[in-house]
């Protein structure tokens, strides 16, 4: 099995990156491959809704998203995580998944996810509500932990000392584990939920 961690965090030592490695160390002990992907610091535009991406079967623009998108086809979960600015998930990071769950057209259903948040002090549930429904959109379980998905520190290394926040995404680590080791059994007993067709329907 395998998770990608998303890093959205543009610090090469931030403390979001150190919430990623922290969950990286339960997943390793629950036989579970990781593969971190920073985006954090490239150059990653918005959605135009070009809709390009009906014809191509990805993003018009060739860059990071098209990458993740082909590594996610074939893993069983991601993990995003992202310090806050202005009580909300870095642009960069919005960009990121809004391009990549419009533009990947794959099945995503029983795909767990799963959001951290970092920040000095506040607007991480804010940020965390943004993160939870490109999730809930795509048939993707979220993961969840002992509390909010929150780790705090402003100071490069200084969520260290946050110990419930690291406590709590080792638990998420072990509950997501959990959770796509029984979405695993429960596919190959029972197979994935059955499709109906979608029914668009637009308020005017």
């Amino acid at each position: 099995m395998k998770v990608l961690l998303v890093n959205g965090s543009p610090r090469p030592d931030s403390n979001t990156l150190l919430g990623l490695h922290e969950m990286e160390k339960i997943f390793a002990a629950q036989g579970i491959e990781t593969e971190i992907f920073n985006i954090g610091n490239k150059d990653i535009r918005g959605c135009i809704a070009c809709g390009r991406c009906g014809e191509l079967g990805h993003c018009v623009f060739d860059d990071a998203v098209n990458e993740f998108a082909k590594k996610l086809e074939a893993a069983d979960g991601m993990v995003v995580g992202t310090p806050v600015y202005y009580a909300a998930p870095n642009a960069t990071v919005q960009a990121f998944l809004q391009r990549l769950f419009y533009s990947s057209h794959f099945d995503k259903t029983m795909k767990v996810g799963a959001g951290f948040i970092c920040a000095r002090r506040g607007g991480t549930t804010a940020a965390f509500d943004v993160l939870n429904k490109f999730f809930t959109i795509s048939g993707m379980p979220i993961a969840t932990s002992q509390y909010w998905n929150n780790i705090h520190g402003g100071a490069a290394g200084e969520a260290a000392e946050d110990a419930e926040g690291m406590q709590t995404l080792r638990v998420l680590a072990r509950n997501m584990s959990f959770l796509m080791k029984s979405i695993a059994l429960g596919k190959e007993q029972f197979g994935l939920p059955k499709k109906e067709t979608h029914l668009w329907t637009n308020f005017i």
